[in-house]
């Protein structure tokens, strides 16, 4: 390997961001669940709830191939006020198009839209 070659390794090994700690604990947690709240994942790694630590996790979430949605049933007893946020595997897949900083989820199959 010459000379420059290495030094162009290295400076993209630089520039490789670390990986998330939080990101190995989340995988092991989630093996063979279907959906997840975002208070019961934050707890699991020793977090608050707070919008930073729930950005972070939406990262590592999104990375990992789940979706965020809205829920009642994630909670016990569930019901008309009690809605919370977390995450779920998709049925069908999902195609994630990356442009510059914002991802834009567009579904594989795609039918009519229809507005009520």
């Amino acid at each position: 390997m010459s000379f420059l070659e290495e030094m162009r390794k290295a400076g993209r090994q630089l520039d490789a961001l670390p990986p998330d700690p939080w990101r190995k604990i989340i995988a092991h947690a989630i093996d063979g669940v279907e959906a997840m709240s975002t208070v019961a994942l934050l707890d699991l790694v020793g977090a608050r709830p707070t919008t930073s630590n729930a950005r972070r996790l939406a990262a590592i979430m999104r990375d990992l191939k789940f979706i965020p949605i809205q829920s009642r049933r994630l909670l016990p007893g569930g019901f008309r006020d009690t809605v919370t946020r977390g995450w779920a595997r998709p049925l069908r897949g999902v195609k994630v198009e990356r442009q510059g900083a914002a991802a834009t989820r567009i579904n594989e199959k795609k039918g009519p839209r229809h507005v009520f």
